[in-house]
């Protein structure tokens, strides 16, 4: 009988460790779709998130944001998590329908990025930037504003120039030229930098960091980086293809602030949330992050924070 219940006593005990999941219980393909803006750090997770969890195959598909979230409303192609580089692409088109909740948990800023063979390149400033792009001679890219948000917000910080620097038209002068070098997302641009096609684009700052390009820092009342004018932002309006065919969606400038999500019918629920926990982790991921030119905004409110999983609240704050 003492044994019978040294036994079970034991069992007890050991009962909560029984649930534990160990880095080798987590296995199967973990599948990620993720702004082309994420491309570098998210490599660099992969690789240290697959040394703790060796048997999750880790698959990441780079897109603009808003077709991140096409491929899972429109297509729907499995997928366990998206990542964007506006965290209102994954209000506006996956919750709630296909997501339950939204983690905001890092920045970024509007740049005009270059190499030194642009033409004028050790001519171009924060104050002639826009004279330098209108220039017949020079030619400049940008993201495709129905597919990414380095897009519309390229063509917001037009709208935000013409307004500080008070040059009436100026916006649509710019959105006028070099139309042939408009790409889905920003990281296509870059192919036709470094092949020396193009002398400008515009860009984020961390891709252009990331890249070891050169750029211009914008105005704090231009790049949609700084919270103090975030009533001046929100006066740039775009308007994007909606969801559906014929529709269209307002986006309203703000300081960009990037979100993700675990989709609803997530295949691998359980490696995409070790996942998270290990990129939103402060000396972990996101201090990948940081380094790629991505600081961190962790914590911010999540009007859904009752959905959001327990491992995952520790990044949000309760509205």
């Amino acid at each position: 009988m003492k044994r019978l219940f040294s036994i079970l006593l034991c069992s007890i005990l050991l009962l909560p460790f029984a649930f534990t999941q160990k880095p080798a219980d987590l296995k199967g393909d973990l599948i990620i779709f993720h702004a082309g803006s994420l491309s570098v750090p998210m490599k660099e997770i992969k690789a240290e998130f697959n040394k703790l969890y060796p048997n999750v195959n880790v698959l990441m598909e780079s897109a603009g944001s808003v077709e991140c979230a096409r491929k899972v409303t429109d297509l729907k192609k499995p997928c366990d998590i998206v990542a964007t580089s506006d965290y209102k692409v994954i209000d506006k088109m996956l919750v709630p329908a296909n997501a339950d909740w939204n983690i905001r948990f890092a920045a970024n800023e509007m740049c005009i990025a270059y190499t030194d063979k642009a033409k004028y390149n050790s001519q171009i400033n924060a104050r002639n930037w826009y004279e330098i792009l209108l220039k017949p001679d020079v030619i400049f890219g940008r993201a495709d504003p129905n597919a990414d948000p380095c897009g519309y917000r390229s063509v917001m910080c037009m709208q935000l120039t013409e307004t500080y620097y008070k040059k009436p038209g100026l916006a649509n002068q710019l959105l006028a030229k070099d139309q042939n070098y408009i790409r889905p997302k920003e990281v296509d641009l870059l192919a036709l930098m470094e092949s020396h096609n193009m002398d400008y684009m515009f860009q984020y700052k961390s891709v252009a960091v990331q890249h070891n390009l050169k750029f211009v820092v914008l105005p704090d009342q231009v790049n949609l980086k700084n919270v103090k004018y975030a009533e001046d932002y929100s006066k740039a309006v775009v308007d994007i293809k909606g969801k559906e065919p014929g529709k269209t969606e307002q986006m309203k400038g703000e300081p960009m602030i990037y979100g993700v999500t675990i989709i609803k019918n997530a295949p691998n629920r359980e490696a995409a949330t070790a996942f998270l926990e290990f990129m939103l982790s402060k000396d972990k991921g996101m201090k990948i992050m940081e380094k790629d030119g991505q600081p961190s905004v962790i914590p911010m409110e999540e009007k859904n924070y009752a959905a959001v999983p327990d491992r995952l609240k520790p990044f949000v704050k309760k509205p």
